[in-house]
């Protein structure tokens, strides 16, 4: 299926391209989170109008990025949770849990799906975590896993 990207993404292409990618990552992905358009003549046309204004919409996203990776760079972050006596967690530590931990401590909105630990985080310790936070800039920040105190 052949879309119009409306912005950058990361080893797709970037804003204004025509690309063929598969029906269901354009229509679920693309398309949904309004990354793309579908390439019929009008949407080409309307594209080329409005391509001036993407790229000043994409350069103020990269801009706030790196402000963002400026705040984080280097920090790290605790999270408490309850552990057996083999330092092993009681399930895992997913993205959504790192996302409302950097809303809580330095007030940044980010969506979980930008999150990405190195490996799983199934037990304490700490781990490196990337933050995609602009399809050029990532983020990488530390997440110390600590024994949360049973009652």
């Amino acid at each position: 299926m052949k879309v119009i990207l409306l912005e950058n993404v990361r080893k797709v292409g970037s804003i204004g391209e025509i690309i063929d990618v598969n029906r269901g990552y354009a229509r679920n992905y693309l398309i949904a989170q309004k990354k793309a358009l579908f390439a019929s003549k009008e949407n080409i046309k309307e594209v080329e109008k409005i391509k001036a204004e993407l790229g000043k919409k994409d350069q103020d996203k990269k801009n706030e990025a790196k402000e963002i990776d400026n705040r984080l760079k280097g920090k790290e972050f605790s999270i408490k949770k309850l552990s057996t006596e083999n330092k092993e967690l009681y399930g895992s530590v997913k993205p959504t849990e790192i996302s409302k931990l950097l809303k809580e401590v330095e007030n940044i909105d980010i969506n979980p799906s930008l999150v990405q630990p190195a490996k799983e985080i199934k037990s304490l310790g700490i781990y490196d975590v990337i933050l995609n936070l602009h399809s050029e800039i990532q983020s990488k920040i530390k997440v110390k896993v600590i024994a949360q105190e049973e009652n």
